[in-house]
């Protein structure tokens, strides 16, 4: 510089070398490690609040889904013996023989294991539970296992143990029914009445709803369920589902929810 002066740069402090120099693609500003510890509790938190419940609803789902898959097959299964016996219901097509209903069993299912009783491995070896915790039958399995002592039971090929009652037993007016017991998963847990295990009804006309809701069958036993279906249903669910010794009243719910187990 003239004179023989020097040419000093002005001074910044830290901010303005801040607003200088932090900008660029090459700057990057970091997280601080309470940020960091601050973040990750709160994830924990919100984790531990939501994936039980998140692992219940997939476990529901899953008990659904066999159900269901159960449901169709005895559905299909009592169609087509009808069919085959060139029958209107299942009275005509034998159902009021218990040998019949057996030899059912064995002809219109994919069968792993026939059981000739309630009885492993069909059935498992302890106590049926409702979901308030009680044994069933004020007895679990063992008053379970006597309710019938010539009925078969069969293990699918996916898993569901199916029992089936001869239509001998039970007549609403003019209509007939008996019972379907499914455990949607064997042998394995948890044994719960609503959960993965169900006592429900069938009807002649092949309906399978809650005991107490018949279908309506004029003369030619052409049947249709009652109007008033989701009512029954729902006053069954109400009464019994929670604390039922037999089984009753969580199927229809579910029949109502759309095959959705909102309980």
């Amino acid at each position: 510089m003239l004179g023989g002066g020097t040419l000093t740069a002005p001074k910044h402090d830290s901010l303005d070398s801040c607003k200088v120099q932090c900008v660029g693609p090459d700057f990057v500003r970091a997280f601080t490690l309470a940020e960091v510890l601050v973040t990750l509790g709160i994830i924990g938190v919100v984790s531990a609040m939501t994936i039980p419940s998140l692992m219940q609803n997939h476990q529901k789902k899953t008990y659904i889904m066999q159900l269901h898959k159960v449901y169709n097959e005895v559905q299909q299964a009592f169609l087509q013996v009808m069919t085959d016996k060139n029958a209107l219901n299942l009275s005509e097509a034998g159902f009021s023989s218990q040998t019949a209903v057996n030899q059912f069993l064995k002809d219109y299912f994919r069968t792993v294991t026939i059981c000739n009783k309630l009885t492993t491995p069909c059935i498992p070896n302890t106590a049926y539970r409702n979901l308030n915790g009680a044994s069933v039958s004020s007895g679990g399995i063992e008053n379970v296992a006597n309710w019938w002592g010539n009925v078969d039971c069969a293990v699918l090929g996916s898993g569901a143990s199916i029992c089936l009652e001869s239509l001998s037993g039970h007549s609403d007016g003019d209509v007939r029914w008996s019972h379907i017991l499914i455990d949607t998963n064997g042998l394995k847990g948890p044994n719960i009445a609503g959960i993965d295990v169900f006592f429900i009804a069938y009807y002649e006309d092949g309906t399978i709803d809650e005991e107490g809701v018949r279908p309506v069958c004029n003369s030619m036993k052409v049947c249709h369920v009652p109007d008033n279906a989701e009512e029954l249903r729902q006053n069954l669910y109400n009464n019994s589902c929670f604390s039922s010794s037999r089984f009753r009243g969580c199927f229809g719910k579910i029949l109502n929810d759309g095959w959705e187990m909102n309980y």
